[in-house]
């Protein structure tokens, strides 16, 4: 299997040339159908409201394209469509809208996330919002942002007391109840806590705007991106035990070690 660091600069390059080649048919699509007057969505969840636009699946559709295309080797993991297996070790991860009920709302707190992994994990990671033209993106040393104001470096907050810091989530009702539970130890620490910013509020936890989002029942495509932009901005990215995040679950990202810890102590109880 190939790792990341068996990669040759030229590879790399190659990756990030795909990964925004991704990234830019996914704007186009997305921007189509953004604000459209008209558009529904289909519900995939019988129990709840988890909606699905043709913006999903013609985004996705077009990213599969272009890897088809460039990286036909390596694997592709994606929100709407079955999965690719691959023979180059390498996958690529991908949400093509996160927060599809902000993109319905028209809100621009939606994303396309694009994540590269191995088996050790995410690797490079792209969380984009083409409303604003923001572009955030992190590994293989890079870790930087090109938006209105043009491009600059990511990095996360220094160390501060959680009593000094701010919290993020999705949604109120986080997880399960016991979820939830934990989720308010930490809030009522917190100085400062906001919701509803879906995969944004991880680009602004890496571009130092904020210290921590914690939230709960991600899949893997909801975290692998911004996992990978949020460690090459310097912050930290685990489940809520300290292991391994990648795959999803219950999901805590912060901005240092020190309100990692002090958060993750609150949720153990």
């Amino acid at each position: 299997m190939t790792r990341s660091a068996d990669l040759s600069p030229e590879t790399r390059a190659e990756l990030w040339r795909t990964a925004h080649a991704l990234a830019d048919a996914a704007r186009d699509v997305t921007l189509k159908h953004f604000r459209a007057r008209g558009l529904t969505a289909d519900n995939k969840d019988a129990g709840g409201f988890d909606p699905v636009t043709v913006a999903d699946r013609d985004c996705e559709a077009a990213m599969r394209e272009i890897l088809a295309q460039m990286r036909p080797q390596d694997a592709i993991l994606g929100e709407e469509q079955d999965a690719k297996p691959g023979t180059s070790g390498l996958t690529w991860v991908l949400d093509p809208i996160d927060g599809t009920r902000a993109f319905l709302s028209g809100a621009p707190t939606w994303g396309v996330l694009i994540g590269l992994a191995d088996d050790h994990g995410a690797r490079l990671g792209i969380v984009d919002q083409p409303f604003i033209g923001e572009r955030f993106c992190g590994g293989f040393g890079i870790a930087r942002v090109t938006g209105p104001t043009g491009t600059h470096t990511l990095a996360t907050r220094p160390a501060r007391a959680l009593a000094q810091s701010i919290l993020f989530t999705t949604f109120p009702e986080i997880g399960t109840p016991d979820d939830r539970d934990a989720f308010e130890r930490v809030s009522a620490r917190a100085q400062l806590t906001r919701y509803g910013m879906d995969c944004y509020a991880y680009a602004l936890l890496a571009a130092g705007q904020i210290d921590l989002v914690i939230e709960a029942g991600l899949k893997s495509y909801d975290i692998m991106a911004p996992l990978a932009v949020i460690e090459a901005a310097g912050g930290i990215v685990t489940d809520w035990t300290g292991g391994h995040a990648h795959q999803g679950g219950r999901v805590i990202a912060a901005a240092n070690p020190a309100v990692h810890a002090e958060a993750l102590a609150l949720l153990a109880g």
